[in-house]
């Protein structure tokens, strides 16, 4: 217990290490709620990255952002995104705008000559994302959709496992993002058509994500897909979905962002999981967006005995027991940035075809691809 709570503390009190001489500047664009978490935090315990600069439309609200977080540079108003961008003294620059922003505002990130750490999911299209990432290559310029979860030592540990052949081959993967009702309200951005809103987009690109790469390969179809309707009936309140993959491999994905609770006053548990089934057992991981506040990697073979395993920390390079998936993310981009090999990275590829994965869904359920960008690359 005091581990956990030692490990806990640390994670929203980490140390401040004194910073390079030349780190990484990034500029933040949008005051939004997942910033603190997903960057800020992340680049205290950095030495080669800081945050110098954050933009948001409205004056007040990026001048209180820059003062509860030390950011000394602060931009507002209708040009503040592209004033921004356009700072010299700005490195790389974190989009963790509403999802039919992506496209525009890293399109012009890279235009202007500035890496970018994208939120996911990169756009709102596989095209979008593919010319993104053709704009990035051709400008020799980094950029990393942020499915953070993919760099912890936790999901690397479960990789391992399935790919390691200890279990034998995949035959089937099932994964969960789904919590109750109470955290996202009905007008809540996440639920906006024309800004890329609906469950598969925000959770359910978590589980897409983690049966592709477990899976080893992308699917060929969506075999059944069924959803909630939010009241605007081109949103998806939730998902379901299974996908065909080669060689026989299926797999489950669930994502809901407002599970009904039990008789309408009892809170149903957060429903997050990875599980695979091989040959020769299964393997699974809980909480898999946030294993640093707590998670099992667990191991059932079917002739032998069931282990749970912890990871906190990986057994080589950088890394802590307190290290966020946004630190550990941190840690790669920065070292991709700077010429570095990072432990773990995210395809142009797969960011492709993740996209891709999404709108297999969408397709199926009969619900309308959310709308492209008017900007043009």
């Amino acid at each position: 217990m005091y581990s956990l709570l030692k490990r806990l503390y640390t994670v929203s009190h980490p140390p401040k290490p004194e910073k390079e001489s030349d780190p990484l500047r990034f500029g933040v664009l949008g005051a939004a709620n997942i910033a603190p978490t997903a960057l800020i935090l992340a680049v205290r315990s950095h030495p080669g990255a800081d945050v110098v600069a954050v933009a948001a439309r409205n004056e007040q609200k990026a001048r209180t952002f820059a003062q509860k977080h030390g950011i000394k540079g602060v931009y507002y108003g209708p040009t503040g995104y592209q004033e921004l961008i356009s700072d010299p003294n700005i490195d790389a620059i974190y989009n963790p705008l509403p999802n039919g922003l992506h496209f525009e505002w890293t399109a012009k990130a890279l235009a202007a000559g500035k890496h970018v750490l994208l939120e996911k999911p990169s756009t709102d299209s596989s095209e979008e994302t593919r010319i993104l990432f053709q704009l990035a290559a051709s400008k020799g310029l980094i950029l990393l959709e942020a499915f953070h979860y993919r760099f912890h030592p936790a999901f690397r540990r479960l990789a391992e496992i399935v790919k390691g052949g200890e279990l034998g081959k995949v035959k089937a993967v099932k994964s969960a993002l789904a919590i109750p009702r109470g955290m996202f309200g009905d007008d809540d951005i996440r639920f906006d058509f024309d800004l890329g809103g609906g469950s598969l987009m925000d959770m359910g690109v978590y589980p897409i994500s983690a049966v592709r790469f477990l899976a080893s390969a992308e699917p060929t179809s969506v075999l059944t897909a069924t959803h909630t309707p939010h009241r605007d009936r081109r949103i998806d309140r939730g998902a379901q979905a299974t996908f065909a993959f080669p060689n026989d491999v299926t797999a489950e994905i669930e994502c809901d962002m407002q599970v009904p609770w039990r008789l309408g006053i009892i809170p149903r548990w957060p429903n997050i999981h990875i599980t695979v089934q091989l040959e020769g057992g299964e393997a699974s991981l809980d909480i898999f967006p946030a294993p640093y506040i707590y998670h099992s990697v667990t191991v059932t073979p079917k002739n032998g005995k069931k282990r749970v395993e912890k990871a906190y920390k990986p057994k080589e390079g950088a890394g802590e027991d307190w290290w966020t998936t946004y630190r550990y993310q941190l840690e790669a981009f920065v070292d991709k940035v700077k010429g570095r090999t990072p432990h773990e990275w995210i395809s142009a590829e797969d960011s492709i075809n993740q996209m891709k994965a999404v709108e297999l869904v969408y397709e199926k359920l009969g619900l309308p691809l959310r709308p492209k960008s008017n900007h043009l690359a």
